[in-house]
């Protein structure tokens, strides 16, 4: 269960959807739910005829997060903006890299505060309030292609920043859809890396 804004934000967005597509809105989050396990199944992609191929191992982290912590400067309690991350270790064959932050407490798991891909594959950070030159933001679960500042409240939660190294640049327009962009991560991963972070009021 969750509280506060971060429950309002979900509980309004479930209706929203269920409203616009009536019974076809349980398809749509069947489809969302797929594509997450995709994701989940240690993040593989596929190589050959779609054979799994596990992913290499990379290391992500922040100076930003002390003692594990996503401070509230990161948080819709602060200044709303994202933190800086730095990886290594993308495998070779890297052409782009993706990120994806969200939450693995959110009772819609997961409930996506960014995801950023065509991350150019030489790049090795991101900075504080700030895009590399030429990746792209997808649409989020708020529907807005930015970062969209959890609001942690009632009780800590668990956010995930994730960076993939792809195989290919998925060419996808800026907002492209959640969903779409989700499947073509997971197509094309060969290397992933993460930093698991707490949150709370």
């Amino acid at each position: 269960m969750t509280s506060g804004q971060d429950r309002t934000r979900r509980s309004g967005w479930r209706p929203r959807r269920a409203r616009a597509a009536g019974a076809g809105a349980l398809a749509a989050l069947a489809l969302a739910v797929l594509a997450l396990a995709v994701l989940a199944l240690a993040g593989c992609g596929t190589a050959g005829y779609g054979a799994p191929v596990a992913p290499s191992v990379m290391s992500v982290k922040s100076e930003a997060f002390i003692s594990g912590t996503l401070a509230p400067r990161y948080t819709c309690h602060g200044g709303k903006i994202n933190p800086p991350l730095n990886w290594s270790g993308a495998p070779p064959g890297t052409k782009s890299l993706a990120l994806i932050v969200d939450d693995s407490s959110a009772p819609i798991t997961p409930f996506i505060y960014w995801l950023v891909f065509d991350i150019p594959a030489g790049a090795t950070d991101i900075q504080e309030g700030s895009l590399p030159t030429g990746a792209r933001q997808a649409m989020n679960s708020a529907d807005t292609a930015n970062y969209d500042a959890p609001c942690p409240n009632g009780h800590r939660h668990s956010y995930r920043f994730t960076v993939y190294a792809l195989r290919t640049t998925l060419s996808l327009p800026s907002g492209a859809p959640l969903q779409s962009v989700w499947t073509a991560i997971a197509a094309a991963t060969i290397g992933r890396g993460r930093i698991v972070v707490s949150g709370g009021p």
